[in-house]
């Protein structure tokens, strides 16, 4: 646990993380939870770079990631 929140907290990767949920659940079936996360995740990093920051490939998984629980969730209902 002493490593899980430093890591999470690093670059705000519990909000992509909540946002990827967000995202994911909102889209109402397994498949589409998937697909909808990583294009927000994509488009959050494609800003960052537009903005002159690199791309941040571990941001990008824990919205894939937030999209994935989502998913999981739509499977079991």
């Amino acid at each position: 646990m002493k490593k899980i929140f430093p890591f999470l907290k690093k670059s705000n990767r519990y909000k992509h993380l909540i946002g990827g949920f967000l995202v994911g659940f909102f889209a109402f079936s397994p498949l589409p939870a998937l697909y909808v996360s990583a294009v927000a995740a994509s488009c959050l990093e494609l800003k960052d770079k537009l903005h002159d920051c690199p791309w941040d490939w571990i941001d990008w998984l824990m919205t894939v990631a937030g999209g994935s629980v989502s998913a999981l969730l739509w499977l079991i209902f």
